[in-house]
């Protein structure tokens, strides 16, 4: 019942487009799916923690976000060799075809139909008994068929094809934008492990010369074999972890080949994460702005549309239909006859069918068409309140590590001082050499820990631009160039 007012006040709609515009602009306008309206932001009006109001920096492109020469090279690369990137392209030429399908739905079809028939009937006549016939006929006709889209059925079959190749074209874009995310942060990892690695070997090497010192010093009786096992303990310890650390290399070398599609050779950089002032301050703009920038929502958003025109055709499919089909030809008993005279044939059928019984699958059929529009809605507002929550997270990453940073700076100056003077202490006999081995084990700590929080720092800027959709236009065709 439910099901057959929303059909009827919908035809009641068509039927006043009818009488106000005429045969013709029904034809073009009626159609039967509900009026679209954006649900309404399910996200507070404002990030937390709260940001200076300012344009998103989604609408910058990344070359000039990542201006270092070799991470543009290797995301260009990345752009046009990853495998992932070409699947999704793959499923938008395959969603832009289908919208083709359905599209010619809505003209007339033409065919070139050649037929050939021969056999043998049997019928009994009165009085005359069972009599036999061959039957022999060949024909050529030109067959035509269209349905008339009355009621926009196929029209919003179409809008669903389009809006749902639309939805894949920024499934793409998505795609491209984690990929650029994905490729910063490798190459951000890259340029830790070579400055960690560098910092590692400076420590091995100065603490092979401290073990040669303690060993000596214990040899010749001034220095004691604990203070000569501590200094082989810590120049284990640097050793240990210049192993993990290039081990941790290679990994991320690797993964940084399955993104760019290829093995990778990154020149050593001037990028010294330890000496990098504070990373730039990127404007998010405000919660508003994810609904046109952030890809995942705005393909949510083409889902729902298409949703909606489903309701459309799953409505449509409630009232008659209304087919045209016709052919025109020659039809001959011979083959050698089929173009003579007299050998004209043609047919005109129009036909419309009403649906009567149908044990309820029209009414399923809609039932299904406005959960999914249901559904749809629910993915499109939890898309929203994704990007909210991600870019937050960002946010307070930025600001926390920021603090961090500084606070490892503080302690890293204090540690050096404490390190010299230590040295000091140990050269005018005030002190024993452990002082110094362990003033070095924390220094060496402190500042491995500084570069990690410092590729942190720069990371949560790239995770705050992806966040926010940022990367990339929303022309498919300026994506592609933008790889070049």
């Amino acid at each position: 019942m439910a099901a057959g007012r929303r059909i009827s006040d919908a035809a009641a709609r068509c039927w006043r487009l009818v009488v106000a515009g005429g045969g013709a602009a029904s034809l073009a306008g009626c159609s039967f799916a509900p009026p679209y309206a954006r649900p309404a932001l399910p996200v507070p009006a404002a990030f937390v923690p709260a940001e200076p109001a300012g344009v998103s920096v989604a609408a910058i492109g990344w070359r000039d976000i990542f201006r270092e020469p070799q991470l543009q090279s290797l995301i260009a690369e990345a752009l046009v060799h990853n495998r992932d990137l070409r699947i999704a392209a793959g499923r938008v030429a395959e969603a832009r075809a289908a919208w083709r399908i359905e599209g010619a739905a809505l003209y007339p079809q033409l065919d070139a139909v050649g037929t050939g028939t021969r056999g043998r009937s049997i019928f009994n006549l009165p009085g005359a008994g069972t009599q036999r016939a061959d039957v022999r006929q060949v024909s050529a006709q030109l067959s035509a068929g269209w349905e008339i889209d009355f009621w926009g059925r196929l029209r919003n079959l179409r809008e669903a094809a389009r809006e749902q190749y639309l939805a894949t074209e920024e499934a793409r874009r998505a795609v491209a934008t984690d990929l650029v995310a994905q490729v910063a942060n490798g190459y951000l990892l890259e340029r830790e492990y070579e400055e960690r690695v560098a910092l590692a070997r400076r420590t091995i090497e100065t603490r092979q010369e401290a073990l040669r010192i303690a060993r000596r010093r214990f040899e010749v009786g001034s220095g004691s074999k604990l203070e000569m096992s501590e200094a082989q303990l810590l120049l284990g310890q640097a050793q240990t972890a210049l192993h993990s650390i290039e081990q941790d290399r290679g990994v991320n070398r690797n993964a940084l080949a399955l993104l760019v599609g290829r093995p990778v050779e990154i020149a050593p950089g001037t990028l010294r994460l330890a000496e990098e002032g504070p990373a730039m301050m990127l404007p998010p703009g405000l919660p508003s702005d994810l609904l046109v920038n952030r890809p995942d929502i705005v393909a949510a958003e083409f889902r729902l549309r298409a949703a909606n025109a489903n309701i459309g055709a799953a409505r449509a499919a409630f009232l008659p239909n209304i087919n045209l089909s016709g052919a025109y030809g020659t039809a001959s008993d011979a083959l050698d006859g089929l173009f003579a005279g007299d050998t004209e044939a043609w047919t005109f059928t129009p036909t419309i069918t009403l649906p009567l019984f149908n044990a309820g699958r029209l009414a399923a059929n809609l039932d299904v068409a406005e959960a999914r529009r249901n559904i749809a809605v629910a993915e499109y507002e939890q898309a929203i309140q994704r990007a909210f929550r991600d870019v937050s997270d960002a946010l307070v990453r930025r600001r926390q590590i920021g603090l961090q940073v500084e606070s490892a700076r503080s302690m890293l100056e204090a540690l050096t001082e404490r390190a010299r003077l230590a040295t000091l202490r140990v050269q005018n006999g005030r002190s024993a050499s452990i002082e110094v081995l362990d003033a070095q084990r924390d220094l060496f700590d402190t500042e491995q820990a500084l570069i990690q929080l410092r590729r942190a720092e720069l990371t949560s800027v790239v995770a705050l631009y992806s966040a926010l959709g940022g990367g990339f236009p929303t022309s498919m065709t300026d994506l592609e160039e933008s790889a070049r």
